[in-house]
């Protein structure tokens, strides 16, 4: 199975470097680049992910522009201190950003502070004495398009090892791509890898179904194979610890509760939640109640009746707009 790399769109990093304008000096205008175009291939972050990031920095530049009355450099974001980006956090809460939006912004900074550290000898622990924003605790349990999407992609960057990194990327993905349950993934031997976008999966009750996988949860399992130290048979575990043993649930769990802290995501975005938003979110785009059932495995439809209560409101807004008495 091969690797996959997506190439960063041009006209995202233009649109970025227009609304900068003259706050920025061009060689850490480069730096953007060069850690954009690292994203998008190594870390094959989607276009509209990367959007993101470029979005939030330019944002960030904005503020550090007005806020120290310079044009930024390298040497500038070399010794930011603390209060500095407290002093951005504020601001973005005078304006009135969502705190899960704060937190998502904060992760992107990081993630570049993290590669100038790795690939350009450049150093300041200050973003990392941040505590990213913590979301009401109150939210249900499904979380939104976008933090689905920043939590597969940045689970990776948590590992203390390039190829564990890429197995909890395949994990993740095989939770909010494919609907299982984490003791559903984690039984999975090496004989069960998709075959021809289909996954035979063992539930409970010993009642076995096929889902269809997505190519990117293809791409990422071939990538943790690729990288994996240790050699596989058919009998093999698919998904296993540092040791080459099968992985124990609570080790990801683990790196699961990292990933709320990276991210700022609620203490309700456990593994559990990612299966919960592959339904929540296929119901939103017009998905059949059925056929949903079929792919969670669930035995009775009102089962899975409950996921539309967290989305009550786009089925009421469909019902309005579609029933033909309305």
């Amino acid at each position: 199975m091969p690797t996959v790399s997506f190439k960063c769109p041009q006209k995202i990093f233009v649109h970025f470097k227009t609304r900068v304008g003259n706050r920025a000096q061009e060689p850490l205008l480069d730096y953007i680049k060069e850690w954009g175009e690292f994203l998008c291939g190594e870390r094959r972050l989607a276009p509209s992910s990367y959007e993101n990031y470029l979005d939030n920095f330019a944002e960030f530049i904005i503020f550090l522009n007005t806020h120290l009355g310079e044009i930024i450099s390298i040497n500038t974001l070399s010794k930011l201190s603390t209060q500095d980006l407290r002093a951005w956090l504020a601001n973005r809460h005078k304006k009135e950003f969502a705190l899960s939006s704060s937190a998502l912004a904060l992760s992107a900074i990081k993630n570049f502070y993290r590669w100038l550290d790795k690939y350009k000898n450049i150093h300041n622990p200050a973003p990392f004495n941040i505590t990213s924003p913590k979301a009401d605790k109150t939210l249900h349990k499904s979380l939104d398009l976008e933090e689905a999407m920043l939590a597969t992609e940045s689970i990776g960057e948590l590992a203390k090892d390039i190829w564990l990194g890429k197995r909890d990327t395949a994990i993740l993905l095989l939770m909010y791509g494919a609907g299982l349950r984490i003791s559903e993934v984690l039984s999975l031997d090496y004989r069960d890898l998709p075959n021809k976008d289909i996954l035979r999966v063992t539930g409970k009750g010993n009642k076995q179904r096929e889902v269809p996988i997505l190519p990117i949860v293809t791409e990422a399992l071939a990538e943790y194979i690729n990288t994996c130290p240790y050699p596989f048979t058919a009998d093999s575990p698919l998904l296993i610890g540092a040791k080459g043993k099968r992985l124990n649930a609570n080790t990801f769990r683990k790196q699961i509760r990292l990933l709320r802290d990276y991210l700022g995501l609620p203490e309700s975005a456990t593994p559990h939640a990612f299966r919960h938003s592959f339904a929540t979110h296929l119901l939103a785009a017009g998905g059949d109640l059925r056929a949903i059932q079929e792919l969670l495995g669930h035995a009775s439809l009102s089962t899975t009746q409950l996921y539309t209560k967290t989305n009550f409101a786009h089925l009421l807004d469909t019902y309005k707009k579609s029933h033909p008495r309305n």
